[in-house]
């Protein structure tokens, strides 16, 4: 089932060098779920390894009912902390973010309960996640405040969406903060699945979820097929390509890989063995994207 699933990707996962695990307080489906299952993975084995892991987790979107269970109050994000401690078996995290700003909450009091959450030994280092730069920067300059170093930015960043290479990106530089990308396939659109349309069976024939069939255009299926040949000329996949053009850049820490199989996985590695792009090829990636 998906817990074996779960199991097998990160044992794999771990064996390959990779020693950071992403969370969320609501990851599921089932709200909790994915953090229950990676409590059960710890206890199972992995647990031993702990000092050699780096393990996240967020609190910001929809937990519970009512006004505490979302967004990012002082209330929720240390209730929150604590349910997803007691979930995964642990003491603390390696790095607890903010996952939206919360246009109701002054940014003082956000941030102020991850410096308080550093000082109570619950989280090594935070983040903040979904933040503008314009968001960004006023979070910044509060945690200085505190003393406590925003250490990550997880931000969306993929081929087909680059909203935050203009403000944010030279803002975390300057900043000496890291970026993390999440949806770098663009939820499946950086993989060779829908070259020819739309599958039945992909996220974009859902009629839920964030790949929605008007955002699959002929225009982006256009872009995404002049990519794939570029990506053979590599001897690469669309998705190894993808991977390896956000790690061209030295202001990408990381990238996120939501695998859903041990074979998956092991292909997303393969973008490592080709990360270096000729000037001729940043050009023609930046004249398909146009």
């Amino acid at each position: 089932g998906d817990y074996d699933n779960m199991k097998a990707m990160c044992f794999t996962a771990f064996d390959h060098g990779i020693t950071h695990f992403d969370l969320a307080n609501n990851y599921g489906p089932v709200y909790g779920s994915a953090e229950e299952n990676f409590g059960r993975i710890l206890k199972k084995g992995l647990g031993q390894y702990r000092d050699e892991l780096v393990i996240s987790t967020k609190a910001g979107y929809d937990m519970w009912p009512g006004p505490y269970g979302n967004w990012g109050s002082r209330k929720y994000l240390m209730a929150s902390l604590d349910q997803s401690l007691k979930r995964m078996g642990l003491e603390y995290v390696d790095i607890f973010y903010s996952h939206r700003p919360d246009p109701q909450t002054p940014v003082e009091e956000t941030m102020g309960a991850l410096a308080d959450i550093v000082r109570q030994g619950k989280a090594l280092y935070v983040g903040i996640s979904n933040y503008t730069a314009g968001q960004t920067e006023k979070a910044l300059a509060v945690l200085k405040e505190h003393r406590v170093p925003c250490l990550i930015h997880q931000a969306r960043y993929s081929m087909l969406d680059r909203r935050i290479e203009p403000d944010l990106l030279p803002l975390l530089k300057q900043e000496g903060v890291g970026m993390i990308a999440f949806s770098p396939l663009a939820q499946g659109m950086l993989t060779d699945k829908y070259l020819n349309g739309i599958p039945d069976n992909s996220r974009a024939a859902k009629s839920t979820g964030h790949l929605q069939r008007e955002q699959v255009t002929e225009e982006k299926i256009n872009k995404v097929r002049q990519l794939n040949d570029l990506a053979k000329q590599r001897g690469q996949t669309l998705a190894e390509m993808a991977i390896a053009w956000l790690l061209k850049d030295d202001r990408v820490t990381s990238v996120l890989v939501g695998a859903s199989s041990v074979a998956q996985l092991i292909d997303n590695l393969k973008a490592l063995q080709n990360t270096a792009f000729s000037a001729e090829e940043i050009q023609m990636i930046e004249n398909i994207l146009q």
